[in-house]
């Protein structure tokens, strides 16, 4: 029963991340991520980007999107591994597809991207918050980026399957 509770309490962490992307209620990501929750944005045409909790991803995530009179986040599945066979009750990974779906200000060019965030939590007195993500962009349209799926994504030991 403690896994159904768990997973569900995930999911919500999950879509609570996309209803405040969507809401641009950067303010609220507080309430999901961990102080110290690393997170790295790898969009492959420069460099990853390294943030350290909300208030500087929010900040990031603001910035990039300001220019979208429409911008909507969506999850298009996720895959979640709960507690690494009981050894590590307080601790979930995921691997979440995602969509964007926006609007240019200036021009009214509508475009997508594509991507995939790998992500950790942690249950800290009975709560689920992000404690690690790490995304990377896997298409675009407008110039038709295509990128390669990760061929190594991080925290594959906790998305294997507990023995």
């Amino acid at each position: 029963m403690q896994e159904a509770v768990d997973y569900v309490a995930v999911t919500r962490v999950q879509s609570a991340y996309a209803d405040v992307v969507n809401r641009r209620a950067w303010d609220d990501f507080a309430q999901l991520f961990l102080p110290d929750c690393s997170i790295t944005i790898d969009k492959q045409s420069q460099e990853p980007l390294n943030f350290v909790g909300p208030e500087q991803v929010g900040d990031f995530i603001g910035r990039s999107i300001e220019g979208f009179e429409f911008f909507e986040f969506v999850i298009l599945n996720a895959h979640t591994v709960l507690g690494r066979g009981g050894r590590a009750p307080d601790a979930a990974s995921s691997r979440m597809f995602m969509c964007e779906l926006r609007q240019d200000r200036a021009s009214g060019h509508w475009t997508n991207a594509f991507g995939v965030y790998h992500d950790q939590y942690r249950k800290v007195d009975g709560r689920w918050w992000f404690a690690q993500r790490h995304y990377q962009s896997l298409a675009r349209t407008g110039r038709g980026d295509v990128f390669p799926f990760p061929s190594h994504p991080p925290f594959t030991g906790l998305m294997a399957e507990p023995n």
